[in-house]
This record gives structure tokens, sequence and C-alpha cells, in this order.
């Protein structure tokens, strides 16, 4: 491998950051909360450790897209029979069904805090739907000019929850204490399983692999595969770094305003930013709509590259060979129906609405495995990876992780 180039890095960069929205969208943001507000900082070292279990993940994703030159879906539907090929379709739809509830009613909320409560939370969905189109549009302009957008919105999220950090004050020696000593009680183990759950999102597995093959990469020369495992590797990480620094003020924020408060049982996205103004209303930014526009940013971000991942996984596992836009309306359509049905009927400040989203949380973690056991079962074929292939340490380690 050649000597390390910033240059190289930079063309390199992107795919990662468009990969670690899944560990930012609103219903991380929901785990976090909840994880906060009802543990305090005893669960910040399973935030740790989920993170390094997902950058794992992601890195033998990116190592699978970049070395076949296909993505997950494409290779469970030309390595598996029939029946095994739909049934891992079936169980990621539903994966990313339930993840983009969260993404579009976080959408909705942040909508409905900054219109001052003029846009319901139906509105909000409607708005929301129509992002696949700006999807479309900024892909029209090219792969680089997309990530720059998202570049952009995880800008945002970082320095809105930087801000409540900074105004809160969580105490340094308790998120020190928190991310190195486990701790675990019998009352805080849904929180746990939803922070994994939320943190590793299946369908995410299935996008990054087909993410890193915006690339132009010449597989024939194992020099070049080599040189873009290597600056993909690098890049995912730095992007999930960012992604635990945003999960860990969020977290933090919560533990520190409500944890042992009468309200760390009922809070969730719909009163979060309520409870919020109502505790540090009087902090120099008003924190209601510094909340609100971070939930924006997730909420939209993780929307529109949940689109992606649709079409990604529909093509591959399903071999559809239809026009992107349609594409994209058939994929937001399967997100967007239940989501509008939920806003209809949870309009209200009904705590229902963030017991549902709770339990969507665990609803990801129980879907881990129909992605993790294809991916790992793949990148361990040394007919497909050849000298790439992963050894049985590796294997072994990562099964053992989960």
């Amino acid at each position: 491998r050649p000597a390390f180039s910033w240059r190289k890095l930079w063309r390199f960069t992107g795919p990662g950051f468009l990969m670690c929205i899944g560990f930012l969208d609103p219903g991380n943001l929901e785990g976090d909360l909840q994880a906060g507000a009802a543990a305090g900082y005893q669960l910040l070292w399973l935030l740790l450790w989920a993170t390094v279990m997902g950058a794992l993940v992601q890195l033998l994703s990116a190592r699978l897209g970049v070395v076949t030159g296909k993505h997950l879906a494409e290779l469970c539907r030309e390595e598996y029979p029939p029946w095994a090929t739909r049934a891992l379709w079936v169980m990621t739809e539903l994966a990313l069904v339930g993840a983009d509830i969260q993404e579009v009613i976080g959408s909705a909320i942040a909508i409905k805090i900054l219109s001052g409560g003029i846009v319901p939370l139906w509105g909000g969905v409607v708005i929301t739907a129509f992002d696949c189109f700006i999807f479309l549009f900024l892909e029209n302009y090219g792969v680089r000019k997309l990530e720059a957008f998202f570049g952009v919105l995880i800008a945002t999220m970082a320095i809105s929850f930087a801000i409540m950090f900074g105004e809160t004050k969580p105490s340094g020696k308790e998120l020190l204490i928190g991310l190195v000593v486990p701790k675990l009680s019998s009352k805080t183990i849904k929180q746990a399983v939803g922070i994994v759950g939320c943190i590793i999102m299946p369908h995410n597995v299935f996008l990054h692999s087909a993410l890193v093959q915006s690339r132009k990469i010449d597989t024939k020369k194992k020099s070049r595969v080599q040189e873009a495992v290597y600056y993909y590797n690098i890049e995912s990480i730095l992007a999930l770094i960012v992604s635990f620094f945003i999960n860990i003020c969020v977290t933090t924020v919560f533990a520190k305003g409500f944890y042992g408060s009468d309200k760390a049982d009922n809070i969730g996205l719909e009163n979060a930013g309520q409870y919020l103004q109502e505790k540090y209303g009087t902090a120099l930014f008003p924190v209601l709509y510094i909340w609100a526009i971070g939930l924006l940013a997730s909420g939209q971000s993780s929307t529109i590259t949940g689109t992606y991942a649709g079409q990604f996984v529909m093509g591959g596992f399903l071999n559809l060979r239809l026009k992107k836009w349609l594409r994209a309306v058939i994929t937001r359509s399967f997100a967007i129906i239940p989501t509008m049905i939920v806003a209809l009927f949870f309009d209200t400040e009904d705590p229902t609405m963030d017991v549902l989203n709770e339990s969507l949380n665990v609803l990801q973690s129980i879907q881990i495995p129909f992605a993790l056991i294809p991916l790992i079962t793949l990148v361990s074929s040394e007919q497909l990876m050849g000298s790439f292939v992963v050894g049985p340490i590796t294997k072994v380690l990562h099964l053992l992780l989960y």
C-alpha cells in the first residue's frame, strides 16, 4: 500500500458519513434520551461498545462492496436459494419500515415544534414524505453534491447538540466513569437492548456495501482494492467518532437533567423539547428550538438515506429494473403509509408514541442477525473475496460480539 495521502483520503470521504447517519436517526436520539433519563450515565459504556461493534460490521460491509463490486443485497440474491432471498428481503424491509417510522415521526415532531404547533404531526409526515424528491434532485448533480448535503446536516446536528451539552454542563467525571465502568440493572434492560438496536441498523449494513461503489476502483488490481479498503476504513471510523460524540451529548444532557426525576419515565421525542425548555429555558440559546433543529436535521438526513437504502435493498433482492423516481416512490410508500396511520392515531401528548419508538428500537436489535449472518458468511467466502477473505479469528470475534 502506498504512503498515506490526505488527498486520497478526501477522494474516498463521503460514503462513511452517509452510513453514520444510521447511527444518528431519531430512533437513536430516542434511545439516547431514554437511556440518559432512566439510567443516568450508567449505559454510556454500552453506547461505546455498541458503536465499536457497529463499526466492525460496517467495515466488513465496506470491504465486501469494494472487493466484489456488488452490494450485500445483490450477493444474497446470487448466493442464496430463492426462498432464503425472499425471507431476507421481508425481514430487511420490516427493519427498514420500523426505522423509517421513527425517522419520519422525528422530522414531523421537529416541524411541529419549529412551526409553533401550527403544523400538526400528520402535516409534518406529509412534508417529510417529499424528501425522496430532494434525494433525486441532488443525485442528478452527482454523488459528491449529495454527500456535501449530508455533511451539512451532520454538522448541524453536531453543533446543535454540542450547544445543548455546553448549556446543561453534564458531569465530566460521571461521563468518564459511565464509559469505562459497566453497569446494568434489571430496570434498564429495555433501554440497553434499545441502544444496541438503534445503533446497529440492519438496513445500514446493506447501504454501506453499496455506497462504497460510488468511487471507480479497478477491482482487478489488488493494490487498488487494498488502497480503497484502507481509506474507507479510516473514513468510516472518523465518521463514527463524530456520531458517537453526538450520541454522547444527547445521553448526558438528559442524564444530567432528568435522571432520578419524576419525568424520567415519561420522557420521549414527543415531549423532550418541552421538558428541556422548562428546565433550561433561561439558557443563552432557546434550548427548545436548538433541540428541534438538531432533531429535524437527524430526521431529514436519515429519511433520505433510508430511501437510498430501500432502493438498494429492493433492487438487489428482487432484481427490479425500475426508473429511479418510481423506485423511490415505492420505497417511500412502504414507510409513509404506516407512519401516517401512527401520526393520526398518536397526534396527542399520549406517552404511547414513546413506548412505540422504544419498541421499534428493540425490533431493530432482533433483526440484526438477518443482516449480520449473510454478511459474515459472504466475507468468509474465499471464492468471493479472494485474498481479502476474513480469517477465522475475525469471523469468530464478530459472532461472539453478537
